[in-house]
């Protein structure tokens, strides 16, 4: 009853049509649909810099923009970067290690039909006290895929507050809020999250905190503290999750099970999901057994959410998340670190209030990479052009020659990864 009612108001904002095209493909659960910048103006970023002609800051300056980057680097900011709605922010397309945006947290509220790709978005000590890394108050329909988002002051990625909907976190990274509160996120909204083979590492708590319609499949958890992994509502308010086929395993700060605080309000489908407590540095976990989960309402059937094409046994959500998770099409250095630390299997891991401290220190350096030439200035490079029988001369970024439903900058963008 509750989860049709949801569906009823999500078909009379049209989402979630049977017929709707996938932000790209591959892009899968609550936010699959998102629309991003198709049809609109293409923005190239050219520079690093915090604000001005050129810069991402200005780039997302207006709604309806598909983002690509001719620069690699970090990206030092001051104040919060706040994104509007109907933006492609494809960070596959910078070259070098790709883009990391670093000083500060970003803001997607009300960035509705925001599809983000190959980003790394890195707070840091010098942000804005009490502020998340990356938050959404409200909001619908947006997808974060294959981005690294690290060192929020309060939470790293978070999504609570006027019930934003429709959102999807996949094959991303979410590592090591910063204490004194040291959070990965609260997820708390009843319009529809899903939390997709992504990488929690090194966060003291909240790995996530959910409340509200979640998916949580094939996720790997790593080193949380004693704050908790997957906290199960902790609330009076009701909960209905579907939580399958996610690695849990104990790191160098690890002092509590993976599940806690659940009550009778937290109705749960739990399969297959594995635990590795013992940081031997072998994976050689086992299954979760029922009573782990706490005093929740467990059900034996999943709930009816956006469904992933596969899902995958724990070992391998492990494995693909080890290769895949966070900006990955070139990791930096940072996220390498936090690779190694989860191949360690419980060696190696740290939570910590300053990011520039070892063994992290600070966010660079992210080779900038040379970017290929675009003549048009249209997003797309001149030999993609050619080869696929488009003019290098002409602005046709917003042109349909692939009959695909996407534009031809979308087909370039995701012929990268």
């Amino acid at each position: 009853m509750y989860w049709h009612q949801l569906i009823t108001g999500a078909l009379l904002l049209g989402l979630h049509g049977a017929l709707a095209l996938p932000a790209f493909p591959g892009a899968e659960g609550f936010g699959a649909t998102a629309v991003g910048g198709r049809g609109g103006a293409v923005y190239v970023v050219t520079n690093l810099n915090d604000s001005g002609t050129g810069s991402l800051r200005d780039a997302i300056s207006v709604s309806g923009r598909t983002v690509v980057f001719a620069v690699g680097g970090v990206i030092t900011i001051d104040a919060r970067l706040v994104f509007k709605d109907h933006q492609t922010i494809a960070g596959q397309t910078a070259p070098g290690e790709g883009i990391t945006v670093y000083g500060n947290g970003v803001s997607f509220s009300n960035a509705h039909h925001s599809i983000v790709r190959y980003m790394r978005f890195r707070m840091g000590k010098g942000g804005d006290s009490g502020k998340d890394g990356v938050a959404i108050a409200e909001g619908h329909d947006m997808i974060f895929d294959h981005v690294t988002a690290s060192w929020g002051r309060d939470e790293t990625f978070s999504i609570s507050g006027e019930n934003p909907a429709n959102i999807t976190i996949q094959d991303s990274m979410i590592a090591m809020g910063l204490q004194t509160h040291s959070c990965g996120g609260l997820i708390q909204t009843d319009g529809g999250v899903s939390i997709l083979r992504t990488l929690y590492i090194d966060n003291h708590t909240r790995n996530p905190k959910v409340k509200g319609i979640n998916e949580f499949t094939n996720n790997v958890v790593y080193n949380w503290g004693g704050g908790g992994g997957y906290i199960l509502g902790d609330s009076a308010g009701a909960s209905y999750a579907n939580i399958e086929g996610n690695y849990f395993i104990a790191g160098p700060s690890t002092t509590i099970a993976p599940f806690t605080r659940g009550n009778e309000n937290f109705h749960v489908y739990a399969a297959n999901n594995f635990q590795d407590l013992n940081a031997n540095g072998v994976l050689d976990g086992e299954l979760v057994p029922d009573a782990d989960y706490t005093a929740v309402d467990l059900q034996s059937a999943r709930y009816d959410y956006p469904a992933v094409s596969s899902v995958l046994s724990p070992q391998a959500a492990y494995a693909h998340v080890l290769a895949h998770a966070g900006a990955s099409k070139v990791r930096d250095r940072v996220d390498l670190r936090y690779v190694a630390e989860l191949e360690s299997l419980g060696a190696l891991g740290q939570i910590l209030a300053d990011e520039t401290l070892d063994p992290i220190l600070g966010a660079g350096p992210v080779a900038g990479g040379t970017a290929p030439v675009d003549s048009d200035g249209d997003g797309m490079p001149d030999a993609w052009e050619t080869a696929n029988g488009l003019d290098p001369a002409v602005n046709d970024a917003a042109g349909t020659k692939f009959g695909n439903g996407y534009t031809n900058i979308e087909n370039y963008i995701n012929s990268l990864v």
